[in-house]
């Protein structure tokens, strides 16, 4: 069954969870590693390049466990896997996966990230907004100073950034930015809260923000799901030099 939704050069992302404690509230805080599918060994392991962070590489444990996703044009298949071996060979970093679940349709489309370089408005919410943080139609003040910022990834439940403005854990953001299709520029304004904040490597006077959306409308929530997977759909097809 692998054959069918695995191929060499295939993006796929392997994923864990940790849980932390924020404002005394109980969060998740997911850490995904992109890599690409180097060979197929058998119809349960694999051989992926070992993924690089912020321009180094992570020396992902032996034995280690994570929900590995596989990219295909009819969707997401997600499986469980374990890292069973690592070597370099040819100049080339290797880590050797374990399948050791069926591979099965991944239906929480809005966990999904779309890795990007997208431009990004910020600060931190106001106390007139406040007031409309948990009504059905939230009103932003527009007059107020925004920070810029760099969206690294985004899906339909937050996204991450990069800014040279630290924000605390906690804090509930207006976020600003535009997506574009082959139709039509949107402009979308989000509340987000920061779930977690670490700073750059090797970029001093950086900071790396991951934010959940704060009572997100659905059909904005929609809206950039569609738009996460028809980019995903464009580069697929590039990655097989169908366009």
């Amino acid at each position: 069954m692998i054959e069918q939704y695995v191929y060499l050069g295939q993006r796929v992302e392997l994923e864990t969870v940790t849980r932390i404690i924020t404002d005394g509230e109980p969060q998740q805080l997911k850490k995904v590693y992109s890599s690409k599918v180097f060979d197929i060994l058998s119809a349960e392991r694999l051989e992926i390049l070992m993924p690089y962070e912020q321009r180094k590489l992570v020396l992902l444990p032996v034995d280690s466990e994570y929900t590995m996703y596989f990219y295909v044009e009819g969707g997401i298949y997600e499986c469980s896997a374990r890292i069973v071996d690592r070597y370099k060979t040819s100049n080339t970093f290797i880590l050797v996966v374990e399948i050791l679940t069926p591979l099965r349709k991944y239906q929480r489309r809005e966990y999904y990230r779309y890795n990007c370089a997208l431009e990004l408005e910020t600060r931190e919410i106001s106390e007139e907004e406040r007031s409309f943080l948990d009504t059905p139609v939230m009103e932003f003040v527009q007059e107020l100073p925004l920070e810029k910022s760099i969206i690294v990834d985004i899906s339909g439940g937050g996204l991450r950034f990069i800014s040279a403005q630290r924000y605390k854990e906690g804090t509930l953001l207006y976020c600003k930015y535009n997506l574009s299709d082959d139709q039509e520029q949107k402009m979308y304004e989000i509340v987000g809260r920061v779930l977690h904040v670490i700073p750059v490597e090797k970029r001093p006077g950086y900071f790396e923000h991951r934010i959940q959306y704060h009572n997100i409308d659905n059909r904005k929530r929609e809206d950039i799901i569609r738009y996460i997977f028809e980019q995903e759909r464009k580069n697929l097809k590039k990655e097989k030099g169908l366009s």
